[in-house]
């Protein structure tokens, strides 16, 4: 369960720069978390994942056959108070000692007006949560690193956001305490590889 950053894929403005077909990229190391949101009794309440894992395609030239597969340990999963971290990982809930990782695969980018994924754009794909996988979709941003030059997409900045219902993957403990959506919000930094 997590909130709206679950990876935003959206490239601002670049039109074609010569860069070949498709681009490979890796996670940042400790630039990327998954943030999460649900209400508790009432109020909210916020947590993050960390990204254990993100294999990631941009083709500058083709940016809708661009691809994300990313891995999220929810063992790992925390809020700021200790009993709501624990009952995350409860067996009815996130049920982290059976399913200790959490995974997304894209299916579909969605461009924005003008061809990009830096606005308006959409990412569609599989999420795996609990050993339940359900369709599921994002709005998406892919972004150059503030300061850098029209062509060098070498580090780039992938931001997500949407919400999911609990209850389609399982996670249905709690029910009087604990609202059905969850809000997520992925922010990556991802590189180049080679």
């Amino acid at each position: 369960m997590f909130r709206r950053h679950f990876l935003t894929l959206a490239l601002a403005s670049i039109a074609a720069p010569s860069m070949g077909v498709s681009q490979p990229y890796g996670l940042a190391p400790g630039r990327s978390t998954i943030t999460y949101t649900f209400v508790l009794n009432g109020n909210r309440v916020r947590g993050t994942v960390p990204i254990t894992q993100a294999d990631l395609t941009v083709d500058p030239n083709n940016l809708a056959a661009s691809t994300a597969d990313v891995t999220a340990d929810v063992r790992a999963a925390r809020t700021g108070l200790i009993f709501a971290t624990e009952a995350l990982k409860s067996a009815s809930v996130l049920n982290t000692a059976d399913f200790p990782l959490a995974r997304f695969r894209s299916t579909q980018v969605i461009l924005g007006p003008g061809g990009r994924i830096s606005d308006g754009a959409a990412l569609r794909g599989d999420l795996t949560l609990r050993g339940v996988t359900r369709p599921v979709q994002f709005k998406a941003g892919l972004f150059r690193t503030r300061g850098s030059t029209s062509n060098d997409l070498s580090a780039l900045s992938v931001q997500l956001s949407g919400q999911i219902n609990r209850r389609d993957f399982g996670a249905v403990g709690y029910p009087d305490l604990v609202d059905d959506i969850v809000g997520i919000d992925i922010a990556a930094e991802i590189s180049a590889n080679g």
